[in-house]
């Protein structure tokens, strides 16, 4: 393959386990995909399936001692992340690939002033900007991602803003440094969908203006709909379908993306009906069933889906299930 065809990020049979009381979890199993520069991927999936974990797992922040990274690359510009130094992982994170994490009040430090959170990233990967042009730096980024008087915030606590102020900032902490990749976990979770919708718009605007590439975290469809140009599906620690987004729309594969998708409101359901739901819930991360990892829950499961583990198989569309070519 080319230099210039290859993608920007390539995660390769990534696999990741926590150490707990009850014994070794594995969170992430044989994870695979490719983001290309200036695109939006999707991850989506019900909580607990190893979305952030494969984010933590990319960045190497995973909790010590009990996080580790068992298997597989992260190749990003040509580099396995996975192999390189402390060191020079540090420079590469929040510097070349940034990251919004999940609730902006816990990921600000409520005793710092936001000028300070904001100046530090500058400090850490820009030692060659002084005072006056890191404070020109954080001011500018503040006023790019919409918020008003950005000189008197830089002088305010992170309790003085409100939610959706606080995930601006945390938006103009990521992109300080301009960088190649912007890892977005469930950025707009908790904030009201007019405030969302204003954040969602911001992402996009700012990665029109820098070409940046994001991997944007979810568990909502919608969202996806909104803003992603591909989308990875994940259940149980496991990719179990990845297509374009249309394509995946028009045409789900997985009985469990066709269950996450029928069971999203629509214009036309009948007032006051219940909607439609997945029966049962996802298995502890220590006690998966053999087989597929969707077959206690899934309508369609033969005895061939207790025994063995179906493997990802496609093209452009790709998807984890005996029978799949069913739905196509």
């Amino acid at each position: 393959m080319s230099a210039s065809s290859r993608p920007l990020l390539e995660v390769r049979h990534l696999a990741t386990e926590f150490d707990t009381e009850q014994g070794v979890a594995r969170a992430l199993d044989d994870i695979s995909f490719r983001l290309e520069a200036g695109e939006t991927l999707g991850i989506v999936g019900e909580s607990g399936c190893g979305k952030s974990v494969t984010s933590l797992s990319i960045m190497r922040l995973l909790p010590k001692p009990a996080g580790r990274i068992v298997g597989g690359e992260v190749i990003f510009d040509g580099q396995d992340l996975l192999q390189l130094s402390p060191d020079a992982m540090h420079g590469i994170r929040g510097n070349r690939i940034a990251m919004i994490f999940q609730e902006p009040m816990t990921a600000l430090n409520p005793v710092y002033r936001v000028g300070h959170q904001l100046e530090e990233a500058l400090l850490l990967h820009k030692p060659e900007l002084d005072e006056r042009q890191r404070r020109d730096a954080c001011i500018g980024m503040l006023e790019k991602v919409g918020i008003p008087a950005p000189e008197r915030r830089l002088k305010e606590y992170p309790h003085q803003l409100s939610g959706g102020m606080r995930q601006r900032v945390m938006i103009a902490m990521a992109l300080l440094c301009d960088p190649d990749i912007l890892i977005a976990d469930e950025p707009t979770t908790a904030l009201d969908v007019t405030i969302q919708a204003q954040i969602l718009q911001l992402l996009r605007d700012l990665q029109r203006e820098n070409g940046m590439s994001i991997i944007f975290i979810t568990h909502d469809f919608g969202v996806i709909a909104e803003i992603c140009d591909r989308v990875v599906v994940m259940y149980g620690g496991r990719i179990i379908e990845q297509a374009e987004i249309l394509e995946l729309f028009d045409h789900p594969l997985h009985p469990y993306t066709r269950g996450l998708l029928q069971a999203i409101p629509k214009l036309d359901t009948e007032p006051k009906s219940l909607l439609k739901t997945i029966p049962g819930m996802v298995p502890s991360l220590l006690d998966f069933p053999p087989g597929c990892r969707f077959q206690n829950r899934c309508e369609f499961a033969e005895p061939r889906c207790r025994e063995e583990t179906p493997p990802l198989l496609g093209e452009g569309h790709q998807v984890r299930c005996f029978r799949a070519e069913e739905f196509r």
